[in-house]
């Protein structure tokens, strides 16, 4: 949904309040997530409603903006970034998705990485942008390698506990798209690092590695 009028701010009572909605959110997330892989088919696309969804799922009941497009300005902190105005916000999404949904050519792991920068670059929500991001490229992924990712942590999980090597990457393809290029090199690195720790954790159950 875009237009004047989203609802905006904080629904929680307290902190405590929120950390519970948003693990209760998280798992609700994962769980839509891993049911639009599985039922991924050769019609199926990745779309602007699909992205609305996710974060709907990630921020529902947490702020109002809940499953909207944002309308008006925001800033990141502590970034040089400046996300563009709402009003580009429904070309900018559409023309990721076209992206994504392009012929073949580009890898599961380049996707992933273009919607892991470019959700955080266009920032289309007033709040759940860096959830939206990694579940999105996160669902990518899986679907473009055809299957869910096994192992656990997943890769949005490792991103939570080091976020230092996510906000890295996400600058660097910032600087290069202010230079006119798409240069996802450090993204592309970094969750590359994350699904091998992710698939290793699947080898080191099946060897006992990991038992205490």
């Amino acid at each position: 949904m875009t237009g004047l009028g989203v609802p905006k701010g904080p629904i929680y009572r307290d902190n405590d309040h929120k950390r519970r909605l948003e693990s209760r959110n998280g798992i609700l997330q994962t769980q839509f997530l891993l049911h639009t892989a599985e039922s991924w088919n050769a019609g199926s696309r990745f779309t602007p409603e699909l992205l609305r969804e996710l974060q709907r799922l990630a921020v529902n009941q947490i702020y109002r903006c809940a499953g909207y497009f944002r309308d008006g300005a925001v800033t990141i902190q502590e970034v040089d970034h400046q996300p563009p105005p709402w009003q580009d916000i429904p070309r900018l999404v559409a023309e990721m998705c076209e992206y994504v949904n392009g012929g073949p050519g580009k890898s599961p792991i380049h996707l992933s990485a273009y919607v892991m920068w470019r959700v955080n670059w266009i920032h289309p929500f007033f709040g759940g942008n860096g959830r939206t991001a990694r579940a999105a490229s996160y669902l990518v992924l899986c679907v473009r390698l055809g299957f869910i990712v096994p192992g656990s942590p997943t890769i949005p999980e490792l991103i939570v506990e080091q976020r230092a090597p996510y906000y890295g990457a996400l600058r660097a393809a910032d600087a290069a798209w202010a230079e006119g290029r798409l240069d996802l090199t450090k993204m592309e690195d970094l969750l590359s690092s994350l699904l091998a720790k992710q698939l290793l954790s699947v080898h080191q159950r099946a060897t006992g590695l990991n038992s205490p």
